[in-house]
């Protein structure tokens, strides 16, 4: 499949060459995305709009919670808030609430903060350059 929007191969590429620690920070960030999409839905009251958002954001939260290590201690307890979020996005889906929308985002934007903080520090060590992205 070719690629002709320079803009499409970019993303492409950017998501190919990714580290497992990057590809995650972007999971996080497209999942901001997709909230603010549904909150935007919901105060227009375009229905259909939101569920499509709510559900992206649900499908990346889900696939946060089956790419998790389980070998690792903190992996059932990240199990479990990524299943309360889960739910909660259902729950806005059905309500339209915008305060449960906010406790989503609240812990989506900490676990980003956090996961790119580790990517910073793994960047760090392996490449000494500072770490920023």
């Amino acid at each position: 499949m070719a690629l002709t929007n320079p803009y499409q191969a970019y993303q492409q590429n950017s998501v190919t060459t990714a580290s497992p620690g990057e590809l995650t920070l972007m999971l996080y960030n497209g999942c901001l995305k997709f909230l603010k999409q549904a909150r935007a839905a919901i105060e227009q009251k375009n229905i259909q709009e939101k569920n499509t958002n709510l559900i992206k954001a649900q499908k990346i939260i889900q696939e946060l919670m089956v790419t998790l290590n389980m070998d690792m201690d903190v992996s059932e307890n990240l199990l479990a808030l990524y299943d309360y979020m889960n739910r909660r996005l259902i729950e806005v889906n059905m309500k339209n609430d915008l305060d449960i929308l906010a406790e989503v985002e609240g812990y989506v934007v900490e676990f980003r903060d956090t996961w790119k903080e580790v990517v910073q520090l793994n960047r760090k060590q392996q490449f000494g350059n500072g770490g920023q992205i």
